[in-house]
This record gives C-alpha cells, structure tokens and sequence, in this order.
C-alpha cells in the first residue's frame, strides 16, 4: 500500500522502534521507578534515557521537565485545563486548532468562565503576527497555538508570538503534534513554555505516547492522582517533577519505542526530512495543476506550510474518493473533518469535508506519481 496519512500516525515506523518495544516487553518487562531489582532499574534506565533525548532534542531545561502521556491530546489537556485560570481570564488561539486544544478550552471556558478569541487567518490563509497582538487584551493568561495546521499545513512563527506573550506576560503553549521531526523546535531559542507533540506522528515513535514539556513551573495542577512509586507515604500527588505530572505506571514499551524514533530522526536529519517532504508537496501541487474540477487549499507558499495538501474533486464526496483510492488503487488517505472543524468552517468545507494527502520521510517521488495518475483517472471517470 502507499500510505499518505502521516499527519494522523507515520507509517511505516523504523525498524528500530518495533525492536526497541519488542526488547522492552520480552527482556525487561517491569515498572520503572518501582522496585530497586535489575528489570526495574533497567526500565528506568530507558525512561531516563528517553527524557534526556527529548529535553535535549527540544531545548528543554532537563529530563525532568519531560512529561509522558498516551497520546498529544492528554498532554494539552494537562496543559489548558490543569492550568490556574481564573473566572474571567483570557486566552488567545486560532481557528486551525485541533479538538485536543478546543474541547479542552470549551471545558475550561465553561467551568471556570474564562474568555477565549479564536484567531482568523488572513486573505493567504496565514495566522499573522498583527492578528495574535491585536486579539490580546489585559487578562489574557495564555496563548496557544498549533505550530502547524493538520489540515492546511500552514505554520506560524513561534518567536514572533512568542515576543507578544512575553511582553503581556502570558504563557505560550504550543501544540507541536505535526511539526515535532519535521520541523526544529527550540523551546529556549522559540520563547515555548509549554510544548506538546504526539510521539506517533513525525517522531516516528509507537501510538500511545506523548509529551508535555514544561519550561518553567507554571503551577498546573495534575489531572490524574495516583501512584507514581515516589513518596509513597503521602495522601497528596507529590509535587516533585516528574512524578508530579505521571500518576500510574508508565509505557515503557512505547517510550522505548519512541526513544528509537527519536534517533532514527537524527539519524535521518531534521532539515533533510523536511526538504525531502517538501519537495513530494511540490510535485504533488504540481500535478494537481492537471485536473480540471479540483479545489486546493492552503496558502500557496510552500515555504509557509508543511508536507500537508487537503482537497476535493466537484464530482466526488470526499468519503467516497478516499474510498476509491483505497479500495482500487491501494491507495491510503484521509477524508472527512480531520478533528479540525473550526479550520472547516473557516475553508467553508463543513459539508463537503476533504480529502487530506501528508507525507513522511519513507514516501517517494514514485508514490506521488501514482497518485496523481489515479486522481486523473477518477476525475476523467466522473466527467463522463
């Protein structure tokens, strides 16, 4: 199968990570930080290791500001609803978020009665820096953005809005889930206090793992309370970090997954990464020059957006063409709202949805090819 799906999980992962988690399960398959045996003192060793790849990956103080989750979307929810709002606090974001950055801000909206301005992009569907500032008012706690769209590949400039939360002293939160390997990300250089990225997607690591890193103490309060095999005597969550912020046994597995797709990105080059991705974007919005009824969108800059192209034929409902790409011509990617419905009500796609293409490291000029001939075929096949 050729697989364009990489904004929601990369496929196929490297051959370290299988064998880092396969390792992980069969050869020292215990708690870490919980029991001073061999096998536990193993699997810590692995936690430790993964904290200080991704701290040091990230620009990150240490391991110890590293935090894991199951997926992206539990470390923005630690993030915005374990954050200290107040009733009548304000927070900045945009359209293009992800439903793991709006249902959170929904939640806090409504039971702390914070204030949220959703950004709107400009003519070139870009989230300017003039928008961020102007839509910032004496309350506002916190800006959060998506480095990247996971729909129009769109991307911001970190320091730039990172300079607006500076000067009214508010947080800045950054969901890196489709930029984290493909894009680099310095959390001291980019003025992040909060980073949260997914470890399945451009990480290249296993589904369940995620990360909230945090640069300063920013006094969150933890969701989850439970055993973290530290401070055993205490009725309370310990306020020691990591432990804070990691009640209940970790994935090892996936951790140890994701440490290996960590270094298989280093291994690969960031930079060469994105140049190889964008380079497939290029061909494949080329191509699409070819077909008569086809509606592209996103800004037109490459340079600005990453290795990410949503569309829609006239003649063929989203679903459907996915379908067919998929059943006929072994072809996989992804249509309907991609968990994005404010950035569709915005493109004004709610109805329709669309078809969404995103590359990853592994795909190919030849891959590109092929789709580009299908899409031709199903368009001519529609036509007549």
């Amino acid at each position: 199968m050729i697989y364009f799906d990489h904004a929601a999980s990369s496929f196929p992962k490297p051959e370290a990570v299988g064998q880092a988690m396969l390792e992980a399960v069969n050869q020292y398959g215990a708690n870490p930080g919980r029991g001073g045996h061999k096998l536990a003192e193993r699997a810590t060793q692995v936690i430790q290791e993964a904290r200080a790849e991704i701290s040091s990956f990230f620009g990150a103080p240490n391991g110890k500001h590293v935090w894991f989750y199951q997926n992206a979307t539990m470390a923005l929810n630690q993030a915005i609803c374990g954050f200290p709002f107040s009733k009548g606090d304000h927070v900045v974001t945009t359209v293009f978020e992800h439903n793991s950055v709006l249902r959170p801000l929904n939640s806090v909206s409504d039971t702390k009665g914070i204030d949220v301005t959703y950004v709107q992009p400009d003519a070139e569907g870009k989230i300017s820096i003039q928008a961020i500032a102007q839509a910032v008012k004496p309350k506002t706690k916190a800006i959060i953005i998506s480095h990247a769209s996971n729909v129009t590949g769109v991307i911001v400039d970190l320091r730039a809005i990172s300079e607006v939360a500076r000067k009214i002293g508010a947080v800045f939160i950054v969901d890196a889930s489709q930029t984290a390997g493909t894009l680099p990300i310095d959390m001291e250089r980019d003025g992040i206090d909060l980073l949260a990225f997914a470890g399945h997607k451009s990480m290249l690591g296993p589904q369940g793992t995620g990360v909230l890193i945090s640069k300063d103490d920013y006094n969150l309060f933890p969701l989850i309370h439970g055993g973290t095999g530290s401070y055993s005597e205490s009725s309370e969550q310990p306020t020691q970090w990591p432990d804070r912020y990691e009640a209940g046994t970790l994935n090892t597995p996936g951790i140890a997954g994701l440490l290996a797709g960590i270094r298989e990105v280093k291994t690969l080059g960031i930079e060469q990464i994105y140049q190889h991705e964008q380079a497939l974007l290029a061909q494949l919005l080329k191509g699409l020059e070819n077909l008569q009824t086809i509606n592209t969108f996103g800004t037109t800059d490459i340079n600005d957006r990453l290795a990410v192209c949503s569309f829609r034929l006239d003649q063929v409902e989203s679903h459907e063409l996915a379908f067919i790409l998929d059943e006929h011509y072994d072809i996989a990617v992804r249509a309907g709202l991609h968990c994005a419905p404010m950035t569709h009500h915005e493109l004004e796609t709610v109805e329709t949805g669309l078809v969404r293409v995103s590359f990853g490291p592994y795909n190919t000029a030849d891959e590109v090819q092929a789709l580009l001939e299908a899409l031709v075929e199903i368009e001519q096949a529609f036509l007549e």
